[in-house]
């Protein structure tokens, strides 16, 4: 009981993350302690789940899908993501720039994080890690080309597939890419008075991400380890500049759906943002903000470090542990 309640705590969290664009719920959920868990339970559902099914009986399927640890995280994401919808469209517009440094002092704490998980560094990891920073820059730049696809089911189907990927990524926000894609106001939208129709395309779309990217993180946790792992610090990094308290609009095209979607940002000091925008800088109050965010990160961090729980599921842990049996 003490492990499905601290599931659905840590899955509300990913999903007050994913409704802040520049915010990712993977990166939550590696601080978590429960990254790696997720993929590779993720990555179980398919053809293979139905053949266990059949041959075993459900318990057996519950086991492999581990639902023991999946179900409580998802009831604590849907639950996060309906009753914070108001409470963060009413913060980006009432006090963006507090919100705004609250989450960059967590993101950048989340790249120290995933900087010194343990392992043996290599002189090539640069090479995923600059990969990850490039990746972070360019993928928001790529998502208005989605409103090019004219019909809105397949732009819904297509930025489902996408935002879901990158929930499943540290400093990757899957919000920020449906803004960039000018579905941000529609989806919400949704999601606050429960459109059946818009939800079950928008859903399918997801569903499609999740079992096309699981198994490829999954494949690359496995096989490259270490090099993921500085991918994932080069994803986190590049998304910092978009979480920057004090920035102002350079650039901008208007969505289908009227939304405004960012294409460039200037990125300014506190001193140079009250003089450019007349607005108020609140230096002391974003910095106390950024402080908090920072010091939570690192607080969760130590007591996982402190604390040994699983980090794999499904069929890849179950392997796992027959191997470990024929080989003691």
């Amino acid at each position: 009981m003490k492990r499905h309640l601290g599931l659905l705590l840590k899955g509300a969290g990913m999903g007050a993350a994913d409704a802040v664009p520049g915010v990712s719920g993977g990166t939550i959920a590696f601080i978590t302690g429960i990254y790696e868990e997720l993929i590779h339970t993720i990555k179980c559902f398919g053809p293979e789940a139905i053949v266990v099914w059949r041959r075993q009986g459900l318990a057996a399927l519950v086991e492999y899908l581990n639902l023991r640890f999946l179900v409580p995280l998802l009831v604590g994401i849907a639950l996060s993501l309906v009753s914070v919808a108001h409470l963060v469209v009413w913060l980006m517009e009432a006090q963006p720039r507090l919100l705004d440094g609250f989450f960059f002092g967590l993101v950048a704490a989340s790249a120290l994080v995933v900087w010194r998980h343990p392992v043996a560094w290599r002189w090539w990891y640069l090479v995923p890690l600059v990969l990850g920073l490039l990746l972070a820059q360019w993928l928001p730049a790529l998502m208005p080309w989605v409103s090019q696809l004219g019909s809105m089911n397949l732009m819904l189907a297509a930025g489902g597939a996408i935002a879901i990927s990158a929930l499943l990524l540290p400093g990757v926000s899957g919000s920020f890419l449906l803004l960039t894609m000018g579905l941000y106001g529609t989806v919400m939208e949704g999601v606050r008075n429960f459109d059946v129709g818009l939800l079950a395309v928008f859903g399918g779309g997801c569903l499609v991400g999740l079992f096309v990217f699981s198994r490829l993180l999954s494949w690359l946790l496995r096989h490259c380890h270490g090099a993921t792992l500085q991918m994932l610090v080069g994803f986190i990094l590049g998304s910092l500049p978009t979480l920057w308290p004090w920035r102002q609009l350079a650039s901008y095209q208007l969505g289908p759906d009227g939304q405004m979607i960012p294409l460039e940002y200037h990125y300014l000091t506190p001193g140079n943002f009250g003089v450019v925008t007349g607005d108020p800088v609140q230096l002391p109050a974003v910095l106390a903000l950024m402080l908090v965010g920072a010091g939570l990160v690192l607080c969760v961090d130590r007591f996982n470090r402190g604390t040994d729980t699983p980090r794999a599921g499904g069929r890849d842990s179950v392997d796992k542990d027959k191997e470990d049996g024929s080989n003691a």
